[in-house]
């Protein structure tokens, strides 16, 4: 096989990893051996994962390549999102700044709480009555 240059990097949201793979050619992302449009189908979920690739202008330069196991769309989307944010650090050490700025770069640890016992849920209490 032809040893051709490619960047890896690893995201993650919620429950959702993903690995991202940068190839140079024309900007196509497929996703799951899908194209990213047809996986995510909602254009918010597009818009996110192509932020950090606007943000450098480097959109056209890359194709992806995503495979994403766990967690739902958005945070599979969330978790491309840093994968491709990652592997352009790989490619230019100088995107650095432009993409800590926009916050690419950052892993979101925000995921759900977990039901605590004696409780309805994670917060929510059983309804207490005092007679």
């Amino acid at each position: 096989m032809a040893n051709i240059e490619q960047y890896h990097a690893i995201g993650r949201r919620k429950t959702a990893s993903a690995r991202v793979f940068l190839r140079p050619g024309s900007g196509q992302i497929t996703v799951n051996k899908k194209n990213a449009d047809e996986y995510f189908q909602r254009d918010v979920l597009m818009m996110l994962v192509r932020q950090p690739l606007v943000l450098t202008e480097m959109g056209d330069k890359f194709d992806i390549l995503c495979n994403v196991k766990g967690g739902g769309k958005s945070g599979q989307a969330g978790a491309v999102r840093l994968g491709i944010a990652r592997a352009l650090l790989l490619v230019d050490q100088g995107l650095r700044a432009p993409l800590k700025a926009g916050g690419f770069l950052t892993r979101d640890a925000r995921a759900k709480e977990r039901k605590k016992y004696g409780q309805r849920g994670a917060r929510a209490r059983f309804q207490f009555s005092k007679r």
